[in-house]
């Protein structure tokens, strides 16, 4: 089963690059050492409550994993996390990152608060979604799609995992895209993020 990146993905590309033009402000823990990799729940949350300062108002609009340079994922797990929060009062949104590493100048380690950027609300592509709909975590939702693409997997063993969770018309609710490779030659699998089923589009 191949299927295209989630729409929210692929809409809100053009905003993490605009996000990401200048040098972000963070703040580090102070230790230079890695941490281990965590799961997309995990990463969210301090993530969150630093979008909830920026803006009272702020919604969820994606949650997506990253590669850290000098740290390795694991299954379910990444080094380096990102979450884009919009605020309607404000008509901005923002990128904030959750790295277990540092790597200068770009990358602290713990949490990364970028520039705030334009942006008008969300769209049947990019849509909000509410943090009690996200129940399940990147790790079992890892779990879910392996057991999809275990066989394209299989003839793939050098294609590791990433994660996205955003929310479309598309769909009932949030959902997580664990996608093996690229959109195009790779393997994706949609699980619904409250209730850790295979996804289907409406």
């Amino acid at each position: 089963m191949r299927i295209n990146f989630l729409g929210a993905v692929v809409s809100l590309a053009v905003l993490l690059l605009t996000a990401c033009s200048e040098p972000p402000k963070g703040e580090s823990s102070g230790d230079s050492g890695p941490g281990k990799p965590v799961t997309g729940k995990n990463a969210f949350w301090p993530m969150y409550k630093s979008a909830y300062t920026w803006a009272s108002d702020m919604v969820p609009i994606k949650i997506e994993s990253k590669d850290a340079p000098g740290s390795k994922n694991e299954p379910g797990n990444a080094a380096m996390w990102t979450a884009t929060f919009g605020s309607q009062r404000r008509h901005e949104a923002v990128v904030i990152t959750y790295s277990i590493a540092a790597h200068p100048p770009d990358i602290v380690k713990g949490i990364n608060v970028g520039h705030p950027f334009s942006w008008a609300g969300p769209t049947r592509e990019a849509l909000a979604f509410q943090t009690s709909d996200l129940s399940v975590d990147s790790d079992a939702a890892y779990k879910t799609a392996l057991a999809q693409a275990s066989a394209w997997v299989k003839k793939h063993p050098e294609k590791e995992a990433s994660f996205a969770l955003g929310n479309s018309s598309r769909f009932s609710g949030p959902v997580w895209y664990v996608l093996w490779g690229d959109s195009k030659t790779g393997y994706g699998v949609f699980i619904n993020a409250k209730t850790g089923e295979v996804a289907k589009p409406k």
